[in-house]
């Protein structure tokens, strides 16, 4: 009687193992085997880790194994169950892999197929077309959209974490409960002590230096001794949490009126102010998107303010960029004064202020919540939704989804939903967030989202204009070497521009990301259909982009950059001057957070820096999707080009005082997670 040797592989995950009963059912070309069950007499099966083998006998040969099915049945009380891979050993000798990587819940079951990756116009019987289609008719139950807010992109649909299936949650939710984590995070950074004074101001700016006390950080001991100066504020632009912001400036708005008389003393080069600009030396930063946007006013006792500045910067001879004009509004007038460098040293240091909260604002929401977290889960839930794990482009882009929809339904149960942590601290709390990302959202396009475009959109891709520009420079090299890996899977699976016309599942997916994930806003100019392997590369780069090398850009460095508070107000308590020489150090400190809101900013911008246990970094693939040998070979091509980057960003970095490191590919998680 034939028999086929199944190993079976428990991961290693907690509470990954089960006292379930597993049965398993071989479906060949030629029949399928028997249910039966996996059991060995006195020994603890599919303990966490373990990899255990068993023989399934068969009446006769079943022919090309094409399906494995795993049931889960209840032994005492329901037990899930994570199976990462089974390996067939046939009675000829061949070995056949089927990844997995599921959660087993309830009493059900998954059907596998082979770990060889294939393209729906690959199939041609009609047992593996069927399976193709029941697993896309049962994602999308589980998987369905929802609009959280108007005028957002569309996410998943699950009010609370542990709503969401159990294949996309946390191992453990603990470890990601926003509550649990600031309030740890306030614990060890010593600042509980002023929880009680919530309201009350801080004495000066060296107070701030006692909330200060447990920061280890060379990058945020560097600004707290250097904020004030305008190279620190310029350097920021360039290299901080938000460096996206500025662009190069041909000609002024006219909405800011600044003349050559106001900033001739900054200008080095014996230019005036036009010939600077006809130089390319100006840049111009515009915050034009706060306009209107409501203050936080979810605590009645304390009013906050927002402003939507404007500000001028000058490279210097040094290549230094540094500000020489700040408009706190968008419409000039008598109330609306132009601040420059010769002005009161208050009155110009809290322009700077106001432009670093404003800053801090359009970061955090965004920079970093809706062109990072919110769109890398439209392309997850698009991906569950239209491409069955057969598909190569599943197996491609499901580590870097990981999590993603997680960390998001966190957010929205716990963190920017009404009354959430994010109101406790933000100026844009209590309602502004959400007005801002329905106003961001007319000016998210797909090619905005492509970083060598909206580099060069915004004239910043000079190399020898901006030399310390190393944001764009590590992005360029991240990027290229993302998009040689991609290219390669793609060519291995498509043989020319028609296959990709021809697959319908990828085009089902382009479009579900387009018609429904972003609602088909006529703005957003995402394809609806791909023509080319070339749009496919450029598109599937862009996703993997986004959830791993700019999201760590713009996430990692928020502790580095943001604790020390009065270089990014996370809310201000006095309006923006409208007129000069009434700056003060009291009207600053007053301006500035209470030490409540101080201590909840520090513990959001610790927590939120800090990278997940068993973090996997960009080219980590430990779960094999991808069985086939020359994926395997573009894997390790894209792992040694990423180390070489990560070399020589390591050894530009070394002896400087304010390194940069965010797009090193050794600190950039594979997904979008925290």
């Amino acid at each position: 009687m034939p028999s086929y040797t199944v190993t079976v592989s428990t991961g290693s995950q907690w509470f990954a193992g089960t006292d379930d009963y597993i049965y398993i059912t071989l479906v060949g070309t030629e029949g399928c085997s028997e249910r039966t069950l996996l059991d060995k007499a006195l020994y603890n099966d599919f303990e966490r880790g373990a990899v255990d083998s068993y023989d399934v006998r068969v009446g006769e040969n079943l022919g090309e194994v094409l399906l494995v099915k795993i049931e889960k049945k209840k032994y005492w009380v329901q037990d899930d169950w994570y199976c990462s891979y089974i390996t067939v050993k046939t009675p000829s000798g061949d070995y056949l892999e089927f990844p997995c990587f599921h959660w087993l819940v309830d009493d059900k079951e998954v059907v596998l197929r082979d770990g060889r990756a294939h393209l729906p116009q690959d199939d041609k019987t009609s047992l593996v077309k069927l399976h193709r289609q029941k697993e896309l008719e049962k994602r999308r139950k589980t998987f369905r959209w929802k609009e959280w807010q108007p005028g957002f992109p569309m996410s998943i649909d699950a009010d609370r974490h542990k709503d969401l299936p159990r294949d996309i949650q946390f191992d453990s939710e603990k470890g990601v409960d926003f509550v649990l984590n600031y309030s740890k995070a306030i614990e060890n950074l010593f600042v509980n002590q002023f929880m009680h004074m919530f309201q009350s101001s801080w004495s000066d700016f060296a107070d701030f230096e006692r909330i200060f006390v447990r920061i280890k950080n060379t990058i945020s001991e560097y600004v707290m001794q250097h904020w004030k100066e305008d190279f620190m504020f310029g350097y920021q632009f360039l290299n901080g949490c938000n460096p996206i912001m500025f662009q190069k400036c041909i000609k002024l708005p006219d909405k800011f009126p600044v003349t050559h008389e106001m900033v001739s003393v900054s200008l080095e080069r014996e230019l005036t102010l036009e010939q600077e600009l006809e130089a390319g030396n100006i840049y111009i930063v515009d915050y034009e998107v706060l306009e209107g946007i409501s203050p936080n006013c979810t605590d009645p006792c304390t009013l906050q303010y927002l402003a939507a500045p404007i500000c001028l910067l000058y490279k210097n001879t040094q290549n230094k960029i540094l500000p020489i004009a700040i408009q706190l509004g968008q419409t000039p007038g008598k109330d609306q004064p132009i601040f420059l460098p010769t002005d009161g040293q208050y009155d110009w240091l809290l322009a700077k202020i106001w432009v670093r909260s404003a800053d801090f604002q359009y970061h955090q929401t965004i920079t970093h919540l809706l062109r990072t977290h919110l769109m890398t889960e439209v392309f997850g839930v698009a991906m569950y939704r239209q491409l069955p794990a057969v598909h190569p482009v599943y197996k491609l882009l499901i580590p870097h989804i990981r999590f993603t929809m997680a960390i998001n339904t966190k957010a929205r149960e716990q963190l920017i939903c009404e009354c959430g942590i994010f109101d406790k601290a933000n100026a844009t709390g209590g309602g502004g967030h959400v007005q801002m990302i329905q106003k961001a959202m007319k000016s998210l396009t797909f090619r905005s989202l492509c970083f060598p475009d909206i580099i060069k959109s915004r004239g910043v891709d000079n190399k020898e204009e901006l030399p310390t520009y190393f944001y764009r420079d590590d992005g360029y090299r991240v990027w290229e070497a993302t998009k040689s890996f991609v290219s390669d899977v793609v060519h291995i699976y498509y043989t020319s521009d028609e296959t990709v016309q021809e697959d319908g599942e990828i085009q089902a997916f382009i479009k579900d990301v387009c018609s429904f994930g972003m609602q088909d806003l006529d703005q957003c100019e995402f394809p609806k259909f791909l023509k080319s392997r070339e749009e496919l590369i450029e598109y599937l780069t862009v996703i993997v982009f986004t959830a791993s090398a700019q999201h760590a850009a713009v996430n990692f460095g928020q502790y580095d950059w943001y604790s020390w508070i009065p270089n990014a107000p996370s809310t201000m308590r006095r309006p923006p001057p409208n007129q000069k020489g009434l700056a003060n150090v009291n009207l600053i400190i007053e301006s500035l957070p209470d030490r409540g809101r101080s201590s909840w900013h520090l513990g959001a911008v610790w927590a939120l820096s800090q990278y997940q246990e068993g973090e996997l970094y960009l080219g980590m693939y430990p779960d094999e999707h991808f069985i086939e040998k020359p994926v395997k070979a573009a894997m390790q091509t894209f792992r040694k080009q990423l180390a070489e980057i990560s070399s020589s960003i390591k050894k530009r970095n070394d002896g400087k005082k304010l390194p940069y490191y965010n797009m090193s590919p050794e600190q950039i998680p594979n997904s979008v997670a925290v």
